[in-house]
């Protein structure tokens, strides 16, 4: 049983005994909140459930992403989370699964059935949840993963954006101020606030709403420009008592276009570094932190680099984790299930499932429409290295352009490929759907069940070894 609610004391976080407790655990990223790169889809989710359900109709499109939802979680995988120490799973959705933006401020209940499935299941093996809004109205950033159809985070300049998600979280405050397994609430995901000056004074607004209808839970805020930045705070940590301030601490040595992390002291001294940036404002105040996110990707076991590259990338990721420890933070990794690229269990290759989606998953690693997984491409490369050039010369201050950590190669990549391109591949996509029988339906979406899912036994026992702070 649960001894009350997580609060926190100082640096730390506590159960109703005053007792320390770490959360240990990953995320259901990709469920509520589909993502390209973790489900096989092009783009961003609004755009290709669209697509899915003019080629499905309702009746098919409703069955398909209902019993997807029920597969993608189950009591299978709460008693595996369970069974690795792991105590705390994030559960990022969308929020038009709770509210509709041609009808707004009217609460959709439908949304909350497998929300609260999923958390009552978590309950049961006395695993916390945390809530996370990965999207809000208007966008709080300017990427695909917040189901941006544009790089314009409208949700900075338009109050109404900002009314709106002040009264969702009201409803969901008032939904679970009464449990106690929910640990809090993570209500933006990765903002990226330009003028770094509106985030902090929201997150004051935000909470004095959430607190006037629930005092108890905890709020997770993540740091400006994707988790990273916290400019603009210091005059608002003592004004916003029982919350924790999350980071994400994903390093380049586990994706694609970074060098391979093979353990030499300078690479571990570049990732503590990199930590300790990111963190320097809680070390400040001796208030808690939470990485909210962070782990490599991995190789498909066909590739023909497999062997060695996923060696490096399981090596990266238990570093991550001793310097986590060695700080006594709570973690969070990315993610717990996905088709193969960076999931604790992942749909086999030999599934309907990915045996369907897999031309369009390579297809989309050609084309460089997914931000972590690309196959490197003289032709996509010629075409992008001129015009990066190009737009250099004549516009130099475009690679200034905000998010300062993408130069202008990935504005480009971001706005022509991952966005126009993506998008452009939304209806061959759901082609792929058309015309299935609940029957077949039935056999793809349980492509995500446990049972017939790949578990990354490397990638798990880290995150054992690990569940109790060795």
């Amino acid at each position: 049983m649960t001894k009350g609610f997580l609060q926190v004391k100082g640096s730390q976080i506590v159960d109703g005994n005053g007792t320390p407790v770490v959360l240990r655990g990953s995320a259901l990223g990709g469920w509520l909140n589909m993502e390209n790169f973790l489900t096989g889809f092009p783009g961003h989710e609004s755009g290709v459930r669209a697509a899915m359900r003019e080629a499905m109709g309702d009746e098919s499109y409703e069955y398909f992403y209902d019993r997807w939802l029920y597969h993608f979680f189950t009591e299978a995988d709460a008693k595996l989370f369970s069974s690795l120490g792991l105590n705390c799973l994030r559960l990022p959705f969308n929020h038009r699964h709770l509210e509709d933006d041609m009808n707004p401020r009217v609460l959709k209940e439908s949304g909350f059935k497998h929300l609260d499935r999923v958390i009552d299941l978590c309950a049961s093996y006395q695993i916390f949840t945390i809530l996370d809004m990965h999207t809000v109205p208007g966008a709080q950033n300017q990427d695909w993963h917040s189901d941006n159809p544009t790089s314009y985070a409208a949700f900075w300049e338009y109050k109404d954006h900002q009314d709106r998600t002040v009264w969702l979280w009201e409803q969901i405050a008032q939904r679970y101020k009464d449990n106690p397994w929910v640990a809090g609430y993570n209500p933006i995901n990765e903002p990226a606030d330009p003028s770094r000056s509106k985030l902090a004074p929201f997150y004051a607004r935000l909470e004095r709403h959430i607190r006037a209808i629930d005092p108890q839970h905890i709020l997770f805020f993540d740091g400006n420009t994707y988790a990273m930045e916290w400019e603009g705070f210091d005059a608002f940590v003592s004004l916003l008592p029982n919350c924790v301030y999350g980071i994400h601490d994903y390093s380049m040595m586990g994706f694609p276009e970074g060098e391979l992390y093979t353990g030499t002291p300078e690479q571990d001294a570049k990732l503590e570094r990199q930590f300790l940036r990111k963190c320097e404002f809680q070390l400040r105040h001796g208030v808690p932190i939470w990485n909210g996110e962070f782990g490599p990707t991995y190789l498909f076991a066909d590739h023909a680099d497999a062997e060695r590259v996923n060696a490096a990338r399981y090596a990266l990721l238990r570093r991550q984790l001793q310097i986590y420890e060695a700080h006594g933070i709570s973690w969070s990794t990315w993610t717990y299930k996905d088709i193969g690229l960076m999931g604790m269990v992942s749909t086999r290759q030999d599934s309907a499932y990915n045996r369907l989606v897999g031309p369009m998953v390579q297809k989309k690693q050609r084309l460089y429409v997914d931000g972590f997984s690309i196959e490197r491409s003289a032709d996509v490369e010629g075409l992008v290295a001129p015009l990066v050039k190009w737009i250099d010369e004549v516009a130099p201050e475009a690679t200034n352009t905000y998010p300062l950590n993408w130069d202008t190669r990935n504005h480009v990549v971001r706005a022509v490929f991952r966005t126009f391109v993506a998008q452009s591949l939304y209806n061959e996509f759901a082609e792929l759907f058309r015309g299935k029988t609940r029957e077949e339906l039935e056999e793809l979406t349980s492509s995500f069940s446990l049972d017939r899912c790949f578990h990354r036994e490397e990638l798990n026992e880290a995150l054992r070894e690990h569940s109790r702070g060795r």
